[in-house]
């Protein structure tokens, strides 16, 4: 089938490009990132935020989440095209243009279905190009800058005129030893990188790098069970049979996959993983007592069970991630609040973590009751907590991590990674919780070049908005220099026991 294959009238796969035209431009535009970008414009606070942002512009990076495959770094296979590295993989890039009727496979999305191929990089590149102006006013133009400019070295910005020039220039470049995976790992001066892993995974490519004496880097796996919990999917029993064949155990029954998840726990904990990660639709979980949980269970497995049997039964499966991880110490990462694969069709034909997943509203303070009367003082058990729904900052969640010593605040995620929903989150939570229960930052990254980037416009935010603290006297500028230096290392580090 050919790319560009019409599609149903009203699909959002096979509309025509019919976002605003740019300005044809008439020369080369030069891309050259503005060195203050995002600190404060007026200049004495400007001075205060340069000296803070300076402080810490080089420390080494912790990221604590993120979607890297550890595979990158175990094979270090050189990165093939522009497009491959930068657009493809990138759902915040391949959702915006798609909402201006840019189709899936014109950004190379892959069609299950065959009804459409996956056009091939340099027209990728070429359509990202000839669109570059959607992306101004957002957090994404100013990763995409850094990383051309800061990581590739371009120095012209793309448009319809420049995307073949670009497209050749960058895929010489990436052949270049000095751009292959480690050697740009090393550059970013990336002290940890936390991977996102499925408990059946035998966690071969970090094995790899572990036994590598040429790999000096610490890349640490992340437990993230949700398909194994979520009773209500259709994949949940096959799910289930892959958690027995990696663990050996028996997943018929409700003890035994207790007992699985267990054991896949202790293979991560061996393999260097310090937190588990769940992407639960809302932060409610159970405990039930053993009859109840196994009777459910068997419902479920046997296709008798109700709707709301298999959420209970979930949010049961939860609740046993909570209680494991009170005993094991493993850190608990929930990122709640979110109404994952949106747009049935784009599941279907395209995938998961394409775009389409929407924020939800949130609640906490009684959904996590039975949780924090059980573990929230026990000094083993740590959680950090992430939202899509920033009205829950200030009214839930920094009165608890305000109380409990073992909940931290999750650094604002997806939707609310960008520069000014950082800087409200800071001003949501800092007057109740202060600047120490936060967990300092996270890139929650599928783009490997936007690593640094995503780092930078963090400190640059969070410069700026110490500087207006240190201007109001409320802190001074040496407590400034401290909080800002921990927020992007001891914090990190501390929340999820890196």
């Amino acid at each position: 089938m050919e790319r560009g294959t019409a599609a149903t009238p009203g699909s959002p796969h096979g509309h025509e490009h019919d976002s605003p035209a740019p300005p044809r431009s008439t020369g080369r535009v030069p891309l050259a990132p503005h060195p203050d970008r995002l600190l404060p414009p007026e200049p004495s606070q400007r001075g205060i935020a340069r000296r803070l942002y300076e402080s810490v512009r080089d420390l080494p990076l912790i990221s604590p989440h993120g979607h890297v495959d550890a595979r990158l770094l175990a094979t270090d296979e050189a990165f093939t095209d522009p497009a491959s590295l930068l657009v493809t993989p990138d759902h915040y890039v391949t959702r915006l243009l798609h909402s201006h009727g840019v189709p899936m496979a014109d950004l190379g999305l892959r069609d299950s279905t065959g009804d459409t191929a996956p056009a091939q990089p340099r027209e990728v590149w070429r359509t990202f190009c000839e669109h570059w102006h959607l992306f101004l006013g957002t957090a994404s133009r100013g990763w995409l800058e850094a990383e051309l400019h800061d990581v590739l070295g371009v120095t012209v910005q793309p448009s319809a005129d420049t995307a073949d020039e670009l497209f050749d220039e960058l895929t010489a470049r990436l052949r270049e030893p000095e751009f292959r995976p480690r050697a740009l790992h090393d550059s970013f001066a990336i002290a940890v990188l936390a991977t996102t892993d499925d408990p059946a995974d035998d966690l071969s490519h970090h094995r790899a790098l572990a036994e590598d004496p040429s790999w000096s880097g610490r890349v640490v796996p992340t437990f993230r069970p949700d398909r194994h919990l979520d009773a209500t999917g259709s994949g949940w029993t096959a799910a289930l049979d892959d958690l027995a064949a990696a663990s050996g155990i028996d997943t018929g029954d409700y003890d035994g996959l207790v007992r699985a998840l267990e054991d896949r726990r202790e293979h991560f904990r061996a393999h260097g993983a310090t937190a588990t990660d769940h992407s639960a639709p809302d932060a409610r979980m159970a405990f039930l007592d053993i009859a109840e949980a196994r009777r459910l269970f068997e419902a479920v497995r046997s296709g008798t069970a109700t709707t709301e049997d298999a959420r209970l039964l979930s949010q049961q499966l939860l609740g046993e991630m909570a209680r494991m991880s009170s005993e094991d110490g493993m850190v608990m990462a929930l990122h709640t609040g979110s109404r994952r694969n949106h747009h049935p069709d784009t599941l279907r034909r395209f995938g998961p973590d394409t775009g389409h997943d929407i924020p939800l509203q949130a609640e906490f303070t009684r959904a996590l009751q039975p949780m924090l009367e059980r573990f929230g003082t026990n000094p083993r058990f740590q959680t950090v907590l992430f939202t899509l729904d920033e009205t829950v900052f200030s009214r839930e969640l920094a009165p608890l991590a305000g109380f409990y010593p073992s909940v931290y605040l999750g650094a604002p995620w997806w939707f609310l990674d960008a520069p000014r929903a950082m800087r409200r989150f800071r001003d949501a939570i800092t007057e109740t919780a202060g600047f120490y229960r936060s967990a300092g930052f996270i890139d929650d990254t599928r783009g490997f070049c936007s690593i640094p980037a995503r780092h930078d416009t963090a400190r640059r935010v969070d410069a700026a908005h110490l500087a207006g603290l240190v201007a109001e006297h409320v802190l001074s500028e040496d407590d400034a220099a401290r909080i800002i230096h921990d927020l992007h290392d001891r914090q990190p580090r501390r929340a999820f026991r890196l």
